[in-house]
């Protein structure tokens, strides 16, 4: 699902507001959790989730083709964790199938 599909399935559940509105809404949402990770924050969904920034070391690896070691700089990745409702979901969707 992209955001307009998802834009789209809003939209549905809340007619008063119209579909421009919705996708405007998940962009300015998606905007505020990157502004926020990438000052250092959290941003977290009860039930559904927590977006935050991790940092991953540096390390050295090889490159395949050269087989030369290489080293791979420390970076700033973003991480999701689900929550515990989003986990019991899917769990049960597993177990009813």
């Amino acid at each position: 699902m992209n955001k307009q599909e998802l834009a789209d399935k809003l939209s549905e559940k809340f007619p008063e507001l119209p579909k421009a509105k919705m996708v405007e809404l998940l962009e300015e949402m998606t905007k505020v959790i990157t502004e926020t990770i990438k000052g250092g924050g959290e941003v977290v969904l009860a039930g559904f989730g927590a977006f935050l920034a991790k940092q991953r070391k540096g390390r050295m690896g090889i490159n395949p083709q050269t087989k030369a070691a290489i080293e791979i700089p420390a970076v700033t990745v973003p991480k999701f964790k689900a929550g515990k409702t989003l986990k019991d979901a899917l769990r049960a969707q597993t177990s009813a199938q």
